[in-house]
């Protein structure tokens, strides 16, 4: 299938009124972080729109019989059924595909339909996965239950020990799934290490990349073969889509992934790719101003009495920080931390912030504090969450852009109270 992402054209106009193309095209993977993410995935409209038309429907009607048997045979460029192709979703996509540095974009309908295309796509009976202990809960509990029924093996391990990572390889090891920073612990796996080791035993390195994204980290650069992504956090980052995506590496593998969300089914709808697109264009200057936010949260956590430990990528008493600063370009808008007075310091503490919202996702405008043990990853079970060290006690807070002095203020009126 053709490379649909398009390239970036300087547009001139003569006095005249006439267009002048004599200028410059460039591809736009070639061009600065903000310039991509301003004008990724866009191309020329009908009536000069400067964004992408909400191609808001089902279907599209062919010019002929034969168009149509083209379309459907794969001897024609263009677009059958939303299910399969959309310009809108098209559009989003392929902006994804250039922030990540991946060669193609499958929207999904949440990122929970992404991680389970991706696990349709490349597994089969038989298969063994190797995954993060500590990983977004659904994602553990879609490996132990769902896929499991369908006869494919997992063994959840601390992914960031490589060492741990290379004995429980097996024969039958298909992928390696890695979430990283870790949710909830923010643990750090070392990403060029992991990939070697999988593609020494003909495995595919699969990263869950939407704690940091593509802004601070781009696991390709370092040896992943998949990315995905939940839209719903920082990507779309107001808190107003539930959306997926999965980025492939290589292009060759781009249409088997594709038919396989097809027959699947768990597509994104035009109009959350609108808005995810939308939420792109100002993904750089939001995760840069919370990752700063976060920064003087964690150092300040870190000196507060009623805290026992602290853990976020940028500081130094992070267990795996050298790791963070090779692949990482920041340190994100993730902290964990656990309160001196466990389980019922964090409920009182979180019954009583009042400028960060006790809700679960992250990565939006607005700070959110959630408890996992009793809500993302609640099923899990305490044996699994125990094994993965995410604690009765530990609280997760995501960083918004609001001003810092009036987190910090909310923070602090909260911890008095425990």
């Amino acid at each position: 299938m053709q490379d649909r992402i398009p390239t970036y054209g300087i547009m001139m106009y003569s006095h005249s009124g006439e267009k002048n193309w004599r200028f410059i095209v460039k591809n736009i993977r070639e061009m600065g972080l903000l310039t991509k993410a301003v004008h990724a995935g866009i191309d020329e409209y009908e009536f000069g729109a400067v964004v992408p038309p909400i191609y808001q429907t089902s279907t599209f009607k062919f010019e002929n019989v034969q168009h149509g048997a083209d379309l459907f045979s794969g001897q024609g460029d263009g677009y059958i059924y939303t299910r399969m192709r959309n310009p809108t979703v098209e559009a989003m996509e392929n902006a994804v595909a250039v922030l990540e540095g991946g060669a193609h974009a499958l929207g999904c309908a949440s990122g929970m339909a992404a991680i389970h295309t991706v696990f349709a796509s490349v597994l089969k009976a038989g298969d063994h996965v190797i995954c993060s202990e500590s990983v977004y809960g659904p994602t553990s509990t879609l490996l132990r239950t769902v896929m499991s029924n369908f006869g494919i093996e997992n063994s959840m391990v601390d992914t960031s020990n490589t060492e741990t990572v290379r004995a429980a390889v097996k024969s039958n090891t298909r992928m390696i799934f890695v979430e990283t920073p870790a949710n909830p612990t923010l643990m750090i796996s070392d990403l060029a290490a992991i990939a070697e080791i999988a593609h020494a035993n003909n495995a595919d390195l699969v990263v869950d990349n939407t704690f940091m994204g593509p802004v601070m980290q781009r696991p390709f650069e370092h040896g992943a073969d998949v990315v995905v992504h939940s839209l719903t956090k920082s990507l779309n980052g107001h808190a107003d889509v539930v959306g997926g995506v999965v980025v492939v590496k290589d292009a060759e593998r781009y249409p088997h992934f594709r038919k396989t969300l097809n027959q699947i089914g768990g597509v994104i709808d035009p109009f959350n790719s609108f808005l995810v697109h939308r939420g792109l264009k100002t993904l750089p200057l939001r995760v840069r101003a919370a990752s700063a936010n976060a920064m003087k949260i964690a150092e300040y956590l870190e000196k507060h009495p009623k805290v026992e430990w602290v853990r976020y990528p940028g500081l130094e008493s992070h267990p795996q920080y050298d790791v963070g600063r090779r692949q990482m370009d920041g340190s994100g808008a993730m902290i964990s931390f656990e309160l001196a007075g466990g389980l019922e310091a964090g409920k009182t503490m979180m019954n009583n912030v009042h400028l960060s919202l006790l809700a679960v996702s992250l990565g939006g405008v607005e700070s959110l504090i959630q408890h996992p043990a009793s809500m993302t990853h609640a099923t899990m079970g305490r044996e699994l969450r125990e094994q993965a060290k995410i604690t009765d006690g530990l609280v997760r807070l995501s960083v918004g852009i609001e001003n810092v002095e009036d987190i910090l203020a909310d923070l602090e009126q909260a911890l008095d109270k425990c």
